[in-house]
């Protein structure tokens, strides 16, 4: 599936989510070379060598933010999710840093995997902060769950595709509807 792109930095979350097709289970994360590659040709890590534990914690934080872009959808989601984001922002020991211009941001202290997930989750964080996250969602069709980010002038995207997720959905609810 192909999407459109975020704006700014939310594009890396967008594309770290979408990792997993769900509908298929393919998982593009599918070993920890290369969860390491994946990052590192994004510019969130540099060096280090990924583990199978690094690896279960970044499937674990990626399907926590699926949680939050489907409850940016309306859809609600367990409460597991905020703990995993707790606990992947203490492991990258996430902190406000201040610099000289002014200007503070969340900043991870750690390396490897943990740092790069701290990344991600500033990014979601400095999102939030500018109002650009709540544009950001997952598909709400069962068998998708495609992030995405919502252009819509008034947010009203529901789907990642009329064309695709939409259109099945409402042919499902019309099929319902008149066999009764």
């Amino acid at each position: 599936m192909q999407a459109e792109a975020a704006p700014g930095d939310l594009e890396h979350v967008r594309a770290f989510v979408n990792t997993l097709e769900v509908e298929t289970g393919d998982d593009e994360l599918s070993s920890p070379e290369v969860l390491q590659a994946w990052l590192e040709a994004r510019g969130l890590v540099s060096g280090g060598v990924a583990t199978p534990a690094d690896l279960h914690a970044a499937r674990r934080f990626r399907e926590a933010i699926r949680g939050l872009l489907l409850e940016n959808n309306g859809v609600s989601v367990r409460k597991e999710a905020a703990l995993t984001l707790n606990q992947v922002a203490g492991r990258a020991r996430v902190a406000l840093r201040f610099d000289t211009g002014g200007g503070a941001r969340l900043e991870p202290a750690a390396v490897g995997v943990d740092g790069a997930l701290g990344r991600l989750l500033a990014m979601i964080a400095a999102a939030m902060v500018n109002g650009t996250w709540s544009r950001l969602k997952a598909c709400r069709a069962d068998d998708c769950r495609w992030a995405f980010y919502d252009r819509a002038r008034n947010q009203s995207r529901h789907w990642c595709s009329m064309a695709v997720c939409g259109n099945r959905t409402k042919a499902r609810s019309f099929r319902r509807r008149h066999a009764a």
